[in-house]
């Protein structure tokens, strides 16, 4: 994407997978604050370019910092660069009075005292800036469409799972579905509705996973994980009639009062056939203590 924005310009890639893994490990507070994840990632991320800039020769270094957005303020981003050795040297066009002229050069960008709080809620911001400078962007680089955690409820999901014994890959991309339950102990029940989320989620299936569908044509399917050491008072029974009962919450126009339900394990050929009692509403569903549901506000479609 980035390719397509600025074309013909060199671009260099660095992978921070392993950083952004010992980062979690980190951390400690078991509640998702954006704004401390916001700082813990711009740290990171200024510390790698600190090591790329030395190594290459560069005198400054340019964000896209904007004061105020995520609860990062002022005094955070100069606390930042001067941790990483950065004092001077960084510059932030969007935070200051006039981001198309610097004054006195490019070393303008780095007077604090020119600094201003813009709006964070101001998506027009970056759209009209580039219109400035003759640059067309019909779809503003917004950070929203950059980072996950922006939309409301993934950073809990996030955080209720990397407080988990450990976490893979697909266990991150499960957290994209807007229908996403946690069952304790370490139980996750994904539900996709449309033909579209139900193509994703086939291919997220683990062979130790457990596939929930209803009898009828075209409902919902279900990807229930359960955990691999489970203890001995785990009741495996109650979890696979409740990820059924889930299932049927999403039935459109159901209003029999038993729903035949199938269910079978990927590494199995075999399925079997439940009756059970629909939800009446996913309210009821929300109710249970449980389950615990983190709805997304805001759909991922597109984000990645």
């Amino acid at each position: 994407m980035i390719r397509e924005e600025w074309p013909g310009v060199p671009l260099r890639t660095q992978s921070l997978k392993r950083e952004y893994r010992r980062l979690v490990d980190a951390e400690d507070e078991s509640a998702f604050s954006l704004a401390s994840s916001c700082l813990s990632c711009r740290k990171l991320l200024l510390s790698r370019a600190s090591r790329y800039m030395e190594r290459i020769g560069a005198s400054y270094l340019v964000t896209g910092d904007v004061v105020g957005v995520n609860g990062v303020q002022r005094s955070d981003l100069t606390d930042l660069a001067e941790a990483g050795g950065l004092s001077g040297r960084v510059l932030r066009p969007l935070c200051m009075e006039n981001p198309t002229m610097p004054r006195g050069g490019l070393a303008g960008w780095t007077e604090t005292g020119s600094w201003r709080r813009r709006r964070a809620d101001n998506s027009s911001l970056l759209k009209e800036l580039a219109e400035r400078v003759g640059i067309e962007c019909d779809d503003p680089m917004t950070c929203q469409s950059r980072c996950k955690l922006m939309l409301p409820g993934f950073g809990d999901r996030v955080a209720h799972l990397f407080h988990e014994t450990s976490f893979t890959l697909n266990e991150l991309r499960l957290l994209d579905f807007p229908w996403y339950y946690e069952i304790r102990p370490e139980t996750k029940v994904v539900v996709a509705i449309d033909e579209q989320e139900k193509r994703e989620l086939q291919n997220l299936f683990l062979p130790q996973d457990l596939r929930v569908y209803p009898a009828s044509p075209h409902g919902p399917m279900t990807l229930v994980r359960m955990p691999d050491h489970a203890p001995a008072s785990f009741d495996r029974a109650a979890v696979i009639e409740l990820a059924a009962r889930i299932t049927t919450a999403h039935l459109e126009n159901e209003t029999s009062s038993v729903v035949p339900v199938y269910y079978r394990f990927e590494d199995e050929n075999e399925r079997y056939l439940m009756n059970v009692t629909p939800f009446a509403s996913h309210a009821e569903v929300e109710r249970l203590d449980a389950v615990h549901v983190v709805p997304l506000q805001t759909p991922l479609v597109g984000v990645s």
